[in-house]
């Protein structure tokens, strides 16, 4: 399984923060012997934007190497995009998906005004209430997450394993009994999911 990050239109540190803290929670998790190889897409600026780069950086990264195998797009991958990235990052993922290759989870990092729709399960983390509440109008998944008390935007991608919150459960809007958990938690129990998957 793949794991490509896809950042928004900020310092690069910040990524590299949430890439160390991603690994961090993984090592130290029940899925540590199945480590799952992390990518994080290089481009900066308006580049996030864009679907066909974030595809041609996975076509080189993902599907170069697995040519040699039966079934080279199968690899599974989730997808881990945060703010302006999620645009480019939900495009990438359907064409992705149209190429043959497997999505096995889309997870939004506050992307707030970001129509989300796709063949994969779509999850939702947002910095606060009035983000969670308001994107899911324009889709989500099942199981979503937002901060509580609400912290600014940048944080929840600095530093996911500070930001306290609820889990919500959108099908049936409320939280599930184990009330509140980090970013970071939240976004383990996901990978745990898929990985079982």
């Amino acid at each position: 399984m793949s794991i490509i990050i896809c950042p928004g239109i900020h310092e690069p540190e910040l990524t590299e923060s949430f890439r160390v803290g991603l690994l961090d929670v993984v090592g130290n998790s029940a899925i540590a012997p199945n480590a799952p190889n992390l990518l994080v897409y290089p481009g900066k600026d308006f580049l996030v934007l864009s679907p066909f780069h974030i595809l041609q950086f996975l076509r080189v990264s993902v599907a170069h190497r697995r040519y040699r195998s039966i079934g080279s797009l199968r690899s599974p991958i989730i997808f881990i995009s945060f703010s302006a990235g999620v645009v480019g990052a939900i495009g990438a993922a359907r064409l992705w998906q149209l190429l043959g290759g497997r999505v096995k989870a889309f997870i939004a990092i506050d992307g707030w005004g970001v129509p989300l729709q796709g063949n994969f399960p779509i999850h939702r983390i947002s910095h606060d209430y009035f983000t969670h509440w308001s994107s899911c109008l324009l889709g989500s998944g099942q199981d979503n997450f937002y901060a509580e008390p609400a912290v600014d935007h940048l944080s929840i991608w600095k530093s996911p394993q500070t930001v306290q919150g609820c889990w919500i459960d959108s099908s049936i809007g409320i939280s599930p009994p184990k009330g509140y958990l980090t970013a970071a938690e939240f976004l383990l129990m996901l990978l745990k999911r898929y990985e079982a998957n």
